[in-house]
């Protein structure tokens, strides 16, 4: 078991398809996982487990959720059979007290946030994955506050895996061809990157809607959200980096960071 500080990564997972293609994130996804020891376990925070309160998976085999709608048979087909951690989860509910994190038993599983990009990483499926969920009723500030909490966890070898899109509006996608990035776009992921080491009291992060570009880029804010918990983790004084970027059909931004 591995005792080494692990980061805490927040992958822009884009589409579904990444799954089954090869392409320049899916290969800067790989080449992280590559550099890093073995973590221990795997705390997940995806996009699409967006719910009232907070939850985590607690069954020793979570179930890969196929939770889109109009892609090829064999992204259906796939399956990404990594154990669960009880443990693990128990010790999540203890962490992140008072909070309630209620114990999902088999209603949830990994989603396609989650297992895409893990699929890429850790192929064999063979490191514990447990899944936290993110509550869609609070504030951005609450997100925050999660992942400082969660911060611990890096020290036991856990490695934070959160996966959305800093700019995700699927509305106005360019589904044809290289569009170009709308100007809201890049200036939104512009100001993301720009303000990833921001030291001071009142994080613009956080406080990510007062950016002009951030309703266009997040007309819901639940691909956002998990980045602030991985910001959330960070002491201070590790090196952030941002291990691949690009924005894809105009209006989603493949940016990846790590923490640490």
């Amino acid at each position: 078991m591995t005792t080494t500080r692990m980061p805490a990564l927040f992958l822009g997972h884009g589409s579904p398809m990444n799954a089954l293609q090869d392409n320049s994130h899916t290969r800067a996804w790989q080449t992280l996982a590559a550099g890093l020891p073995r973590p221990n376990a795997i705390l997940a925070i995806s996009a699409h487990w967006y719910t009232r309160g907070t939850a985590v998976t607690a069954m020793a085999e979570p179930r890969t959720i196929h939770d889109f709608g109009g892609f090829p048979q064999a992204l259906f087909d796939v399956r990404y059979p990594a154990p669960g951690s009880p443990a693990l989860a128990a010790q999540l509910q203890q962490l992140l007290a008072p909070v309630p994190v209620a114990a999902d038993q088999g209603e949830w599983g990994l989603d396609h946030g989650s297992w895409g990009v893990l699929i890429k990483m850790y192929p064999e499926a063979d490191v514990p994955v447990v899944q936290l969920s993110i509550d869609g009723t609070q504030p951005p500030e609450y997100h925050y506050a999660l992942g400082q909490k969660l911060a611990a966890l890096r020290d036991q070898g856990v490695l934070i895996v959160a996966s959305g899109n800093v700019v995700h509006n699927l509305r106005m996608a360019k589904w044809q061809g290289d569009a170009p990035a709308y100007p809201w776009a890049t200036a939104f992921n512009d100001y993301v990157k720009q303000n990833l080491t921001y030291r001071g009291e009142r994080h613009p992060l956080v406080h990510f809607m007062e950016h002009e570009g951030a309703a266009l880029s997040n007309p819901s804010v639940e691909h956002y959200l998990p980045l602030l918990y991985v910001l959330g983790t960070w002491d201070g004084r590790e090196p952030i980096t941002t291990p691949t970027d690009g924005i894809e059909m105009a209006s989603l931004s493949m940016l990846s960071v790590r923490v640490g």
